[in-house]
């Protein structure tokens, strides 16, 4: 009989990174500015799924980050699903904030197909880069193993989604302006939380006693 081998933090990694997704799709309805640099606020929250993705890569391995990702987009789906029938449903008499409802939590289906595609992809290319860069490094160079799978994922994700999102509503200076500056605060905050990222890897290899060396195949 064979045994199944059970890990005690997979479950809240998982459970963590499902929630980025959605929280970051919901507040991405909100544009920030600081001075010239525009940008849409899931931003700043956006790159907690990349590392969380590292975290599940580097630790269980691909096949598992690539089950888990295709869990979450599903999930981000019924989100999307479930606001939109939400939004159609008859509003009571005495309930005066059906246009709130529908400016923030309304679906527009362009950019929920923009950010499902984009993190699908972006999300897949930065595990697997991550775990190819382990097999050929032999497991040595973490930090440059992350931020280089990061910078794939990130780029991948960011022109996915404003291209499909944004293409022909904007001027082209302005949406290259916008892929720009998203793709470096992305990269930033995954910057700036590397070192705890490197600390919450070794820690969780250390607890859960595992160290994947998984082979990534795409499909």
């Amino acid at each position: 009989m064979k045994k199944t081998i059970t890990y005690s933090l997979y479950e809240w990694l998982a459970t963590a990174f499902i929630m980025v997704l959605i929280l970051s799709n919901i507040a991405s309805v909100k544009m920030v500015a600081f001075g010239n640099i525009v940008f849409d606020a899931g931003t700043i929250l956006f790159p907690l799924s990349y590392i969380i993705g590292d975290i599940i890569t580097e630790v269980y391995g691909f096949r598992r980050m690539r089950g888990l990702l295709i869990k979450g987009v599903v999930m981000l789906l019924i989100t999307s699903v479930t606001f939109w029938v939400v939004g159609l449903l008859p509003a009571a008499a005495d309930w005066a904030l059906q246009n709130s409802y529908d400016n923030i939590l309304g679906v527009v289906w362009r950019i929920v197909m923009a950010s499902i595609v984009a993190i699908f992809i972006g999300e897949l290319m930065n595990s697997y880069v991550l775990a190819k860069l382990k097999i050929a490094s032999k497991g040595k160079g973490l930090w440059r193993r992350i931020i280089g799978s990061s910078a794939v994922g990130n780029a991948f994700d960011t022109v996915i989604f404003s291209t499909i999102a944004f293409f022909g509503t904007m001027p082209f200076a302005a949406l290259l302006q916008l892929i720009v500056s998203v793709y470096a605060i992305k990269m930033m905050v995954e910057i700036i939380i590397s070192p705890l990222t490197l600390r919450v890897i070794a820690h969780i290899k250390k607890l859960e006693k595992t160290d994947s060396y998984e082979a990534p195949y795409l499909f």
